[in-house]
Parts: C-alpha cells; structure tokens; sequence
C-alpha cells in the first residue's frame, strides 16, 4: 500500500493471492484500523490510514480525489506485467532540453519501458507529451544515457483512444497501446 497508493480489493487479492472474495475481504477487515477504503462503482478502494502510515512509516498522505481511476489503472498495470521490481512511479526525465514525467518506469526483458495512462485526460495533453518523448528521441541523449531509447507503454480506456494513440506515436520506435479492459 505504500508503494502504490490506492489498490482494489481484487488487485489485493490477486497480489497476495489471498484466494476467494470472502477470505479476501475476511483480511481486510482484520487490517481495518491501518486502512481507509471507500466505494467506487463495484470496487472498494484501500488506502493506509493514519495509524497504517505510521506503522510503515509512509509519510505520503492519500486522500479521495479526481486522480484515483489513474493510479487504480496503472497499478493494474503493473500486476498485468508480472509485478516489475524495480517499478517506480511518476519519474522525471530530462534531457536538459525536453522534461517528461512517466507515470510509471521499469524494465521487462533488460529494456527500459515507459509507461503513460490515458484514463481521462484530452487528446490535446497526450500529444503534447508524445511530442516531448519525440523531442527525447531525435535529440538521442536519453537513448546514450539508458543504452536505447524505451519502449513507451500506454493505457487507455477505448479502441478509438488506442488508435489514435498509436496514429500519434508512429514515429517513435517503439511503442505498445492496451486497453484497460484488455488487461484486466
């Protein structure tokens, strides 16, 4: 909870691989004094309380917002790519010209990969941050610097988000689009 912010009782589930919904919820609540959660559609939401940040001491504060659905997908993510270790969120990098920050990093396969999710953000904002990993790209440094140039990874919500996704990166060299659904 630490690490990732804000996970469903099914990410937690599968995570943990703590068996059926009843036994899952069963833990849960015997951690209900080191936890918050709330309700969001179909899912409930778990967070770390006060006492919970203490205990591991975290000293991030989480609250209920607008950005929740993002960090719900992203961490969806990282289970559906096997649980990367070195996975680190919301990542600065910079080539002195052009800044970008990922909404998540890691490797697969001894190749770094960059990962952006689209859940409710214009088009307009993605193709601004597509045309900063461009600028990346041609100007080569973050390929010197990391042995070669990530794959960008995005996620998104439809199939008319993933083709214009991929329409917009098609001069990158290496780029993979998935629907939410498609990972779930």
């Amino acid at each position: 909870m630490k690490k990732f912010d804000f996970l469903t009782r099914d990410q937690l589930c599968n995570y943990f691989k703590l068996g059926s919904i009843r036994n899952t919820n069963k833990i849960l609540n015997r951690l209900s004094s080191y936890l918050n959660s709330f309700r969001d559609g179909y899912q409930s939401i778990y967070y770390l309380s006060k006492e919970g940040r203490l205990y591991v001491d975290c000293e991030k504060v989480r609250k209920k917002g607008g950005n929740i659905q993002h960090t719900i997908m992203r961490n969806e993510f990282w289970l559906f790519y096997g649980c990367p270790h070195d996975w680190r969120s919301e990542i600065k990098v910079s080539d002195q010209k052009t800044n970008v920050i990922v909404d998540a990093m890691f490797t697969k396969s001894l190749r770094y990969h960059f990962l952006e999710v689209d859940h409710l953000q214009p088009m307009k904002e993605n193709r601004t941050k597509i045309k900063r990993y461009k600028d990346l790209y041609i100007n080569g440094s973050l390929a010197r610097t990391l042995q070669h140039f990530p794959t960008i990874v995005w996620l998104t919500t439809t199939e008319l988000r993933r083709k214009q996704l991929l329409e917009e990166c098609k001069e990158l060299p290496s780029v993979k689009v998935y629907t939410f659904n498609e990972i779930k």
